[in-house]
Parts: structure tokens; C-alpha cells; sequence
């Protein structure tokens, strides 16, 4: 049975996306609309598709948020279909974050889903009397009618978002999107879901860990700790992007599989789980913010996502613009069946623990390459000085000093800018950058160098 759409109208307030603060991108539209159905929750059944069969079902109202060209002959005729991040028990759409320059300036459309109870309510399972947190909480004017029977119904509720999203874009192409937590529960989708819902065209998994939810959520909720590679034959392209921390800190390392005929794995060296992008993003249109501006928002700086560190923060600009490439390189293989490039993976000295093998200058080897590593100005990597639960994601940005920069760069900032573009360019052949791109990485460059010295309380965001 299709799920009811109808819009939300409810209250006075602006629809929730804690990912975004400012407003949507110039030249796109958004609305939101309340899915209600009823959903299944899963169990093991090794005789089913995928491995799993229906213990219950439940009804649950929820809500879908799209943001769309305002002019419809600019659709491109995909829509990103996103899991919203609900790590801190609120709705972010971390994805769009990432990649909604290339979002908008290809013309798609991006569906977030509430499909977890953990967004809805704050709560993993139905809390007992008033919600905690989560939308509920944020604004019971506008989302008090929700209701929402547990993360074990998520899974099709995901899926049951996709058939309204297919209702909303006629023939479109649907990829399912999803950061961090939303990976990881991805995993399981892809793993067991999909082949039974069949819903999506293709899926991109952005920092995903080693592990995988599980279908049927303990109580209390734990995570299931074990490794859990892609299934070996996915039904649709997937294609993973990785940092450097996800890799090691976040042990992807322990389920790390060869790439497929339908996978393709992107570990990005230099680049954290979380940096300095976010913020800025967070607030601003990115695909308006002049290169002088945005080098000055995202230079290193002790504090990133509303978060005070004792080190500074990764300020790797190439998660980013690999994360643009790999939306982009996923809608081709599934629009047209041309693959996304092969990469190399992270060079990871086995341990225990396991560890990055780096450069004379600290920087990783292997994974995929952008200027910013071949041509660095500072150690970048995803790997925190700081062990600390949420510390431990940021990585570290250490610039190089005035010496180290006269050695690598002794014609100055022409010497320097002319190796960056050429790599900038050696990237954008490989297909781990694009050339829509290109200008501005080259752009950023130019205003970045030389680095300036950082702060002891560096903290603006503002471009």
C-alpha cells in the first residue's frame, strides 16, 4: 500500500533541517509534506530476499522535506533521496551540507526523510509521554501530529519515502543519500532491504564505519560492533566515500572489501569525518560564496559543528569537492551505466592499531589524491590528536612553517599555484574532481596562500 502524502502546513515556523541554517540556494524552492502509512519491521529469515522477512507492522506519520528547482525545466531528472543524520537526536541533512553546490548547479532535486523515531521524538524507541526531543520537541506546533513506532520501522519507512518521492518525480532516478549514522543504517538497507523493496537506482554512503545496524534494535539500544562488509552483489550501484578517519578511527578498515562490477569505494587521504566546511555551509549558500571569502570561513580554526577543541580542526577543503564528484559520478553510472574511476585505497600499516603510512611531510599515501595532498601547505588527516567520543572526528589541520613552505615552494606563491593547478587538473582527469569545479579550487588556492597563522582562539565562520 503507497504511503499518504499531504502537505505540512502546521504552524508558523520554517520547515526543521538542523544541517542548514540559512536559507535555501538561490533559484530552488522547498516544501514539506507529512508521509503516513504503515510500515513493516524486519527480522533474520534466511529463506527471504535479502535475508530477512516482516515481524510487525505499525502506522507512523512522518515528514519528507524537498527542495526543488524553482524552474522545472531544470530538473536534471535525478533526485537525491537523503537518510536525514539524526546523531544528535535532531533531523541534519549532512549530505546536502556537502554537496548542494553541485546539487544545485546540476539541476537535481533532494528529498530528506524523517525516517527515524530518534529524529522524530529524540527518542530511538516511542518515549513514554511527551517527546524528548527531536522535531516533536523543536516545533509541537507543527510536527505534534507526528508519530513514529521505532527505528526498526525506519528501513521501510526509508523505502516508503522513495515510492513517494517517485510519486512526486515521475521517472526520475532515485539515489539514496546518506552521512555517518544514516550510512550506517544504508548498510543494512542495502545489505537486506533492497533487494526485497527495490525502490532505489543507486546509493552513496558517505562515512560509513565498519559496523552496521542491526533490523531488530535491543533494549536499550546498543550498536552491534561486528564488521559488515557490502553484500557482494548489490542490486544497484553503490558507491562509498571515506575519510581518513572513517577508514581508521572509525574502523571501516575491519570491513574494507575489494571494489565490484555495482561498488566503488572512494577513500579521500587528508580528509575528516567532520571539518571546517560544515559550519560554514551550515549557514550560507555555497554555491555563491566568492573564493576569497570562502578561504578566509575555512581556514583552520580550534572549533567546528559548535564544538570548542583543544587542537585545530581539519580544514581539508577536498571532502568537499570529492563528495560533489561522487553525487556526480553516481548519477552518470546509474543514468547512463558509465562507472565512477577505481581509486586507490588508504596506505594503513596493519597495527594493532592500524595506522596511516605517511609522507616525509605527515601527509597519507595512497586513497584518492587532490592538490591539496600532492601539493600540501599543511599536514591534513582525519586522524585526531584527541581520543576524546566526538573529539576524535575532527582531525587535525597542522600548517607548515615559513621554512617547510620556502623548501617546497621556492618560487614563491606563482611556483606553488602553478603545481596546484596542475594537480587540480590531474584530478579532474581522473575523475575525482570535477571540472565545474576547477576554477574555483584553483581560485581558493590563490587566496589561501601563503597560510595564515592561526590564532590561539580561531573561531569565525562567516565568509
Amino acid at each position: 500500500m503507497s504511503p499518504d502524502l499531504r502537505p505540512c502546513e502546521d504552524g508558523d515556523g520554517r520547515p526543521f533541517d538542523a544541517g542548514r541554517a540559512g536559507d535555501v540556494p538561490h533559484g530552488y524552492a522547498e516544501r514539506e509534506c507529512l508521509l503516513t502509512g504503515t510500515a513493516a519491521a524486519y527480522h533474520e529469515d534466511p529463506a527471504e530476499p535479502g535475508g530477512i522477512g516482516v515481524r510487525a507492522r505499525a502506522p507512523y506519520v512522518t515528514r519528507i522535506l524537498v527542495r526543488t528547482p524553482e524552474q522545472p525545466e531544470r530538473f536534471n531528472g535525478t533526485v537525491v533521496v537523503e537518510w536525514f543524520n539524526v546523531s544528535g537526536f535532531i533531523d541534519a541533512g549532512v549530505e546536502w551540507l556537502y554537496t548542494h553546490s553541485e546539487l544545485v548547479r546540476g539541476g537535481y532535486a533532494w528529498v530528506g526523510v524523517s525516517a527515524q523515531c530518534a529524529g522524530v521524538t529524540g527518542s530511538a524507541l516511542p518515549p513514554d509521554g511527551p517527546a524528548p526531543g527531536g522535531l516533536k520537541a523543536a516545533d509541537p506546533a507543527r510536527y505534534g501530529t507526528l508519530r513514529h513506532p521505532g527505528d526498526d520501522y525506519s528501513y521501510d519507512i526509508f523505502s516508503q519515502a522513495g515510492r513517494a518521492a517517485a510519486e512526486l518525480f515521475p521517472g526520475a532516478r532515485l539515489l539514496a543519500a546518506g552521512v555517518s549514522l544514516s550510512a550506517y543504517r544504508l548498510t543494512t538497507y542495502i545489505n537486506h532491504v533492497d533487494p526485497l523493496a527495490q525502490v532505489y537506482d543507486g546509493f552513496l554512503t558517505h562515512s560509513r564505519i565498519g559496523a552496521a545496524s542491526l533490523l531488530v534494535l535491543p533494549d536499550p539500544p546498543v550498536m552491534d560492533p561486528r564488521p559488515m562488509p557490502f553484500r557482494g552483489d548489490p542490486r544497484v550501484p553503490v558507491l562509498a566515500l571515506l575519510t581518513e578517519t572513517d577508514v581508521v578511527t572509525l574502523d571501516y578498515l575491519a570491513a574494507r572489501q575489494p571494489d565490484g562490477p555495482r561498488l566503488r569505494v572512494w577513500e579521500v587521504a587528508g580528509a575528516a569525518h567532520v571539518d571546517t566546511y560544515v559550519d560554514v555551509a551550515a549557514g550560507h549558500d555555497m554555491s555563491r560564496v566568492e573564493p576569497a571569502r570562502l578561504a578566509t570561513a575555512l581556514a583552520p580554526r580550534r572549533r567546528a559543528a559548535g564544538a570548542e577543541l583543544g587542537h585545530t580542526v581539519n580544514a581539508a577543503p577536498q571532502h568537499h569537492y570529492v563528495a560533489n564528484a561522487a553525487v556526480h559520478r553516481l548519477a552518470r553510472w546509474v543514468r547512463d551505466g558509465t562507472p565512477p574511476p577505481h581509486a586507490p585505497r588508504l596506505d594503513v600499516l596493519p597495527g594493532p592499531p592500524p595506522a596511516l603510512r605517511r609522507d616525509e611531510l605527515g601527509n597519507a599515501l595512497g586513497g584518492v589524491r587532490t592538490p591539496w595532498m600532492d601539493v600540501p601547505t599543511a599536514v591534513l588527516t582525519g586522524i585526531s590528536p584527541d581520543d576524546g567520543l566526538i573529539e576524535r572526528l575532527f582531525g587535525e589541520t597542522v600548517p607548515f612553517d615559513a621554512a617547510t613552505l620556502a623548501r617546497l615552494h621556492p618560487g614563491g606563491a606563482a611556483d606553488y599555484l602553478a603545481a596546484f593547478g596542475a594537480a587540480t587538473d590531474a584530478a579532474v582527469a581522473e575523475g575525482f574532481l570535477l571540472a565545474a569545479d576547477s576554477a574555483e579550487i584553483k581560485a581558493l588556492a590563490a587566496a589561501a596562500y601563503p597560510p595564515a597563522e592561526i590564532p590561539a582562539a580561531a573561531s569565525g565562520t562567516t565568509p
